[in-house]
């Protein structure tokens, strides 16, 4: 099999017959300079828990054209776990994402996938260069987003959540897309060892039928999903360094303030100077909270020292070559 094309899509009843019409005839008659021939594809689609008959159409489909594969899901679980169970189906040497409402153009799929069969690269990302979105609420708060993510994860793209990907099959196999990491699916496969990563300016449509499923709400909980991803890259397998070190650091200070503290008040006691009574400091109770505090970060280190030495993965690398 040489391309997959997987949509995950949650109540756009409406736009399946056309999105289907035209992948069928991007696939089936236009052919990519520098491509000797047409791709032997499949299309997956992932039915996020519709209820406005998409899986009827999926269904109907998919009895007539062998090529074509549903995934129903009993409920909305939500686009990471729709693109995870597709990551799992898909038997193409090269695997297209792209969303259902018709803003993600079919007629990009021949170029994304000669970029990946070229060689140069593991990973393409869209890159929404002239967005059709309203400007407050979708493309201001998105140009915010993306260059957050760009300087935490290193990676130079324009469109790090856009739909339209294209990957080597490779790398979807090696990630684990979950909750609502598909926003950085490139730092995921970064952080697998996938560094070609790369992006292409596609065309951005209006969208033409039903409402976008995502509203403000994903911006907050995407820049929560970052935070997570990066903490657990660089200190999942080693929780220690990061917990004992500032656990270390706070119960250190707050000892030598405390232990100051006392000295000074025994000093100036015993030289019958005026003192006041240690317990009467707020400094002196703030040091014992840095104690109690570091304390408690240097057991959680431990912990999770503890919980990474028996998990069944803590031994899992992603080897390139082995000979």
């Amino acid at each position: 099999m040489d391309l997959s094309v997987i949509i995950a899509l949650y109540n756009e009843r409406e736009s399946l017959p056309e999105l289907l019409d035209r992948i069928r005839t991007v696939l089936g008659s236009q052919l990519e300079p520098g491509l000797q021939k047409l791709p032997d594809y499949e299309i997956i689609f992932v039915d996020d828990g519709s209820t406005d008959g998409s899986w009827d159409f999926i269904a109907e489909q998919a009895d007539k054209d062998s090529r074509i594969h549903g995934i129903r899901f009993r409920r909305n679980y939500g686009k990471s776990a729709a693109l995870y169970c597709g990551f799992g189906a898909a038997q193409g040497e090269v695997v297209i994402t792209m969303d259902a409402d018709l803003q993600d153009d079919p007629a990009e799929i021949p170029a994304l996938y000669r970029m990946i069969t070229d060689g140069n690269y593991d990973l393409i990302s869209g890159w929404k260069k002239k967005r059709k979105d309203a400007v407050l609420t979708k493309n201001i708060p998105s140009r915010i987003y993306n260059a957050t993510a760009r300087m935490v994860t290193g990676i130079r793209l324009h469109d790090m959540n856009c739909g339209l990907k294209a990957y080597r099959n490779e790398v979807i196999k090696s990630i684990e897309v979950y909750g609502e990491t598909h926003r950085y699916i490139p730092y995921l496969a970064k952080e697998a060892g996938f560094t070609r990563i790369g992006e292409k300016p596609v065309v951005h449509a209006r969208r033409k039928y039903g409402k976008s499923k995502f509203g403000l709400s994903r911006f907050v909980n995407g820049y929560l999903d970052l935070l997570t991803l990066w903490f657990l890259a660089r200190f999942g397998k080693k929780p220690m360094h990061i917990f004992g070190l500032f656990g270390s650091l706070m119960f250190m200070a707050g000892g030598i303030i405390a232990v100051w503290l006392i000295i000074q008040k025994i000093y100036w006691q015993s030289h019958s100077l005026p003192y006041r009574a240690v317990t009467d400091q707020p400094l002196f109770y703030l040091s014992l909270l840095a104690i109690v505090l570091g304390m408690q970060l240097f057991l959680a280190g431990f912990i999770g020292e503890l919980v990474s030495r028996n998990a069944p993965e803590r031994n899992h690398y992603h080897i390139r070559e082995k000979r």
